[in-house]
């Protein structure tokens, strides 16, 4: 398989030699999904990590009351998974849904893991992305837990620059854990302050974050 995109960001970002990123991408598959395809349903088993070359994903859970909880967005060159699920083999708590036509390259956790214990820079490939799965995971509870509204709202635009105008107002508020109403008293507050506008243009040439 030839991924150019996930050879450079694994050449810019993990430090992987040449030839192990060969290695890697003889194991990975790119796969075409139409938009609103399940890549990942609760209760099934994650068992790959899903590199996004094109489009737009999303990760999900719903509640008991029928209520989605959106935990993560990715959008071009992000990685999405459900850890828990494919290091412990167990069930999922998520949905992972495409939201536009993409593109993805699927790669295999059971092969990822297998080289990692015999190929040090697959260790550190590991374990860098078990890291920034952490490290976002953390800001996330950290800015549900402590941040106003405001606050989750501009930490969103610097996290998806890009994201404002491919999505319903209803999942970023899903994703902030607040109501749309709410949202939008937020954004026509910012805007009245020139802080951002409404539909966060100026987020433009803000830098990606990888989780």
């Amino acid at each position: 398989m030839n991924s150019t995109s996930l050879k450079s960001f694994l050449t810019s970002h993990l430090n992987v030699d040449e030839q192990d990123i060969l290695t890697l991408l003889s194991h990975c598959t790119t796969k075409k999904v139409k938009k609103d395809t399940f890549l990942l349903r609760k209760n099934e088993r994650c068992s790959h990590t899903f590199f996004v070359e094109k489009g737009l994903l999303r990760q999900y859970s719903i509640d008991e009351k029928g209520k989605e909880h959106i935990l993560a967005f990715a959008p071009e060159s992000w990685f999405v998974t459900d850890r828990e699920s494919s290091y412990f083999n167990a069930p999922s708590a998520y949905y992972i849904q495409a939201l536009e036509d993409s593109q993805i390259v699927l790669i295999d956790e059971n092969f990822i893991q297998g080289l990692s214990e015999k190929v040090p820079s697959f260790t550190n490939f590991n374990n860098r992305l078990l890291h920034n799965h952490i490290r976002h995971l953390q800001r996330r509870v950290n800015t549900l837990l402590s941040d106003s509204a405001k606050e989750r709202y501009l930490q969103f635009i610097k996290t998806y620059p890009d994201i404002l105008i491919r999505v319903p107002q209803t999942m970023v508020a899903s994703y902030l854990g607040i109501t749309p109403e709410s949202l939008s008293r937020v954004r026509r507050e910012l805007a009245r302050k020139n802080q951002v506008n409404y539909l966060g243009a100026s987020s433009r040439g803000i830098k990606k974050n990888t989780p």
